[in-house]
């Protein structure tokens, strides 16, 4: 893994793989507790109860996908020695935070698939869980910028 092509190719597939699984894993977390132990919401409730259940049972198999095939790409970059645990923690916050931001304004606020919960004042559930997402991102941000510039500057 010596060439700077060979960097690339490990700095972008261990990125792949770190986001996808932080997406499943931020989907798994938010249909554990908040669909399933909470029960407030389903990821479509704009029907009836089985469509919801059906709803999250799509949500749980997309979970499931991009958590395996994350792991598994991490294995195979491993078994080539080309697998960078910090650039893939990284990204796993970004796809995280990604996720939790995407779900709290695209599908809570534009789409309308769902609320975080059904109150008469939604707002602080809406600000806490899009500052959580915010803070992924900003989190993955440094450390992706950090290690980067360590990987390429040790070069």
């Amino acid at each position: 893994m010596e060439s700077a092509t060979n960097i690339s190719k490990a700095v972008r597939w261990s990125a792949r793989a770190g986001a996808m699984v932080g997406i499943g894993t931020m989907a798994a977390v938010d249909e554990i507790v908040f669909h399933q132990i909470l029960a407030w919401h389903h990821f479509y409730d704009g029907a009836t109860e089985a469509i919801g259940l059906l709803a999250d049972g799509f949500l749980h198999a997309f979970e499931l996908i991009l958590l395996v095939a994350g792991f598994f790409i991490m294995l195979d970059l491993r078994r080539k020695n080309c697998f960078l645990p910090k650039i893939a923690w990284a990204s796993a916050c970004l796809g995280a935070g990604g996720f939790q931001l995407f779900d709290g304004l695209i599908n809570h606020k534009v789409l309308r698939l769902h609320q975080i919960r059904y109150v008469s004042n939604v707002l602080p559930y809406d600000i806490a869980w899009n500052m959580a997402g915010l803070l992924l991102l900003g989190v993955g941000i440094l450390l992706y910028r950090r290690y980067t510039k360590e990987i390429y500057s040790a070069r």
